[in-house]
């Protein structure tokens, strides 16, 4: 929530990174849960991570629009999504080139 967008962009990518580790190596530390209650977490991941990504993408860019600042948060949104899309492409390039 910065008007920086390589820190905004990079605090998702850690956000996303973190998520998914301890999804891939979570499954290693619970036992198999058979109830409603997987279901609920999921859920409830998902809308906090909804939460997260809203902060991280959308709040400096509202504030500055709502200040008047318009040019500037359109600025700041492209900016971030570029530099997470950037993020985004270096993952998968990664993945291609490591197998």
């Amino acid at each position: 929530m910065t008007k920086n967008p390589f820190i905004n962009a990079l605090s998702a990518t850690a956000y996303i990174a973190l998520v998914a580790s301890f999804m891939f190596y979570g499954k290693n530390l619970f036992p198999e849960v058979d109830n409603v209650l997987m279901p609920i977490s999921m859920l409830s991941l998902f809308v906090l991570s909804a939460a997260t990504m809203s902060c991280l993408f959308f709040f400096q860019p509202v504030q500055l629009y709502l200040d008047g600042e318009k040019k500037q948060a359109i600025d700041l949104f492209a900016k971030t999504i570029a530099v997470f899309a950037g993020t985004t492409l270096f993952i998968f390039l990664s993945i291609f080139l490591l197998r």
